[in-house]
């Protein structure tokens, strides 16, 4: 254990902050975690889990499922923010492509056997969303899931620098929010205004042909995906107007997973990590970071779509009155 220990340590060096910030997590973040995974695991380093690895301990006994169950996946590895930024310089680093994953995909596999159950959707592409921030929109990030496959298509992630707040809340607020889980320096160097991440996301969604200006705005054979109503219905509108900007038309409609949730297995979960336990699926990576707590409720959906779920929209804004929701399943979460 203890040459594993120096091993990392030398590799971590290398990328020390204080010599590149070009990669996610701060290498003191890593470390401390690791240390403590090797202190109380048997296992080494290369094959440690998520720094927050959190056991779902589940009272139902959990369904066979091969997603996220490979060798491979069973060494988590954070995400390089820099990199989902289209900003990482390390790509040539064998010791930071070591440490970061680079590639979403590889952490949300899916087998043939997935597959057997699967029924036909009314949509062949789900974007899951999860944002960030309270105030304002810390974090924006999207999974492109294929309807058919169940894969994942592409990931659009970027960190939103809030419009109305001054600098010094701005630093308090991201400390807060971000610096626990040492990705505030990755925050403060890539964070954009609100207006600038719809721009670049609306850049996205046409390279995927998910969506075009010169149409009604709405999506093409796409639907979001959220654990709650709030992301869609309650945020983005005031961060729109925070932002001076129009409600971009393709936010008139989504799936509340919750609700599909609660129809298809026949009973409720508050949220993400509640679903999880109770399917018995471990929560990876750090809760309330985004990008992460996107992929795990992607992992729900990939577990739902495996198993015969058919997911419908739930909500739709009025043509009329954008303020006003129809909520279109009578056994929903309140």
């Amino acid at each position: 254990m203890a040459s594993a220990f120096s091993a990392f340590r030398v590799s971590m060096s290398r990328i020390s902050p204080l010599r590149d910030t070009r990669f996610s997590y701060p290498a003191k973040f890593a470390l401390a975690h690791t240390k403590r995974i090797m202190c109380s695991s048997p296992h080494s380093v290369s094959s440690s889990p998520s720094p927050s690895d959190i056991s779902s301990s589940s009272s139902s006994s959990p369904s066979t499922f091969s997603l996220m169950e490979t060798s491979e996946n069973a060494r988590w590895r954070p995400m390089c923010l820099y990199y989902t930024h289209e900003k990482c310089t390390k790509m040539d680093d064998p010791a930071h492509l070591e440490i970061f994953n680079h590639d979403c995909s590889k952490e949300l596999p899916v087998a043939a056997a997935d597959l057997e159950r699967k029924k036909s959707q009314e949509f062949n592409f789900f974007l899951v969303i999860d944002l960030e921030g309270k105030v304002e929109i810390l974090e924006f990030p999207v999974l492109i899931v294929d309807a058919k496959t169940m894969e994942v298509v592409d990931l659009f992630h970027r960190f939103v620098r809030p419009t109305k707040m001054s600098e010094q809340a701005i630093n308090k607020y991201i400390e807060g929010k971000y610096g626990e889980v040492g990705v505030d320096r990755v925050w403060h160097d890539t964070a954009i205004p609100f207006k600038q991440v719809v721009e670049e996301f609306e850049a996205w969604l046409a390279e995927h042909d998910l969506w075009t200006k010169d149409t009604d705005g709405a999506l093409n054979d796409a639907a979001f995906i959220t654990c709650g109503n709030w992301d869609i219905k309650t945020k983005i509108p005031e961060q729109c107007i925070v932002s001076n900007i129009n409600l971009p038309p393709y936010f008139t409609e989504w799936i509340n997973l919750k609700d599909i949730y609660l129809n298809f297995y026949g009973r409720e979960a508050r949220g993400m990590v509640s679903m999880m336990r109770q399917c018995g699926i471990k929560l990876m990576g750090s809760h309330h970071l985004g990008i992460d707590d996107t992929k795990n409720i992607t992992r729900v959906v990939q577990r739902m779509l495996s198993e015969g779920a058919v997911l419908k929209i739930t909500a739709r804004r009025s043509k009329s009155n954008t303020r006003n929701v129809e909520f279109l399943f009578k056994n929903r979460i309140k």
